[in-house]
């Protein structure tokens, strides 16, 4: 497995490991495939940096992070479904720990509550449960 720090060049194959992304997790982000490059363009150009995953040249996964002064925060990290339940995520992790994030004290993200096997993997490879946030929404007229 081969590391390296994404470009805005890279924003196309990571809008679309995002897109699926958001429809594995069952999030409720509507964005369209451009709408996601441009974001994610805004990120990379701002405070976050992208880590893709290769192998043999072909992106199977990425991580994208900011540093905030008490932790490092990870928004995304995500594996190809034809490439899960290989140790990519683990790898990835220990990785990102003993090179991106070594002077970093703790690393926080967040799962959808309904995403149960995030939910598993993340305790398992050692996160543990620090907040829960809640929603109310408005109700709609109909």
């Amino acid at each position: 497995m081969e590391y390296r720090d994404a470009t805005i060049a890279d924003t196309p194959i990571l809008a679309a490991m995002n897109r699926q992304l958001i429809l594995d997790e069952g999030h409720r982000n509507a964005m369209t495939l451009t709408e996601l490059e441009t974001r994610l363009s805004g990120w990379l150009s701002g405070d976050y940096r992208a880590v893709l995953f290769e192998t043999g040249g072909e992106a199977v996964g990425y991580a994208l992070f900011r540093r905030e002064p008490d932790f490092v925060y990870l928004r995304q990290l995500f594996v190809r479904a034809e490439h899960r339940r290989k140790g990519i995520a683990g790898t990835a992790l220990a990785w990102l720990r003993e090179n991106a994030w070594a002077d970093a004290p703790r690393v926080r993200m967040d799962v959808l509550i309904g995403n149960t096997g995030a939910i598993a993997f993340w305790r398992a490879v050692g996160f543990k449960d620090y907040c829960l946030t809640m929603e109310w929404d408005q109700p709609t007229d109909t």
